[in-house]
């Protein structure tokens, strides 16, 4: 087991302790409500933001819609957006072999969050991400993403007070790391298999609703840079409405359709695993 016990990851397991502090303020609808918000508003921003628009560029969007995204997305306290989406890439070339950097084959933990908190995956792979490291803005927010996290816990605190720092901040995001973290675990173990992908993604309606539509990860890594993972009309997609409004409203355009993993060569890192998905079908 690597090292993930270590003064980098102190912000992680605090974030747990003051968690606790929630149970000190009365549960009311206004309790719910701002943990609700604080969960769901942010899932949509991860998934939409770090995972399909920078992991995967999904869609196109301006330079200052494009920061704003990065800017959402970091509030969640999930490191840099090049680092989140870097490391993606690498998952994807790799998935669930060697090189994989969280393949539930390591152990449930370990896919779970371990990789996620272990020292050796602290530096942002920029080579994977340089189509967005150009940008000083994005680069500047990767090596300073506390300031979206703290930005966060102040407008919880103006909002709601003390309330909103311990239940919308603290039990908030901690709640948010598990939920986006079972993608990397659950979607890799516990559901169906639409597509033969070459690897353990799954398909599963539990994951799909806290997650916001990521759930149907099977179909995902089928078509990795799709704007859509709910590709039936039955598999709800929230992030994936979101973007339909973003697009409605003008700031985001030419939104990916499904493909085949096999045809994708634009994003750096997703050449290495076509020859086995495109032997599949």
């Amino acid at each position: 087991m690597k090292n993930i016990f270590n003064r980098n990851t102190l912000l992680f397991w605090a974030f747990h302790l003051f968690s606790l502090g929630a149970f000190w303020f009365p549960f009311t609808a206004e309790t719910l409500a701002v943990i609700a918000g604080s969960y769901f508003v942010r899932m949509f921003f991860i998934t939409a933001a770090y995972h399909r628009y920078f992991a995967h560029r999904a869609f196109e969007a301006g330079r200052g819609f494009q920061l704003f995204l990065a800017f959402m997305a970091m509030t969640s306290s999930q490191k840099g957006v090049l680092w989140w989406s870097g490391h993606h890439r690498i998952h994807h070339r790799h998935s669930d072999m060697d090189g994989d950097l969280h393949s539930p084959k390591q152990g449930f933990w370990w896919s779970h969050c371990g990789w996620f908190l272990a020292s050796d995956h602290e530096e942002t792979p920029v080579d994977r991400i340089r189509d967005f490291a150009k940008f000083p803005e994005i680069a500047f927010l990767d090596r300073h993403w506390w300031i979206p996290v703290a930005s966060f816990f102040l407008f919880q605190f103006l909002m709601w007070g003390w309330m909103g720092v311990f239940c919308g901040g603290f039990l908030g995001t901690t709640l948010l790391w598990h939920g986006t973290f079972t993608i990397n675990s659950l979607s890799h173990l516990w559901g169906s298999q639409r597509y033969e992908t070459g690897d353990l993604s799954r398909n599963n309606p539990v994951l799909a609703f806290i997650t916001l539509g990521e759930g149907w990860h099977n179909n995902h890594h089928y078509s990795p840079s799709a704007a859509r993972n709910g590709f039936k009309w039955y598999e709800f997609d929230v992030t994936f409405y979101g973007i339909l409004l973003f697009e409605k409203l003008g700031l985001v355009k030419n939104l990916r359709g499904i493909r085949r993993a096999s045809e994708l060569t634009e994003v750096p890192g997703f050449e290495k695993r076509t020859a086995n998905i495109a032997q599949s079908h």
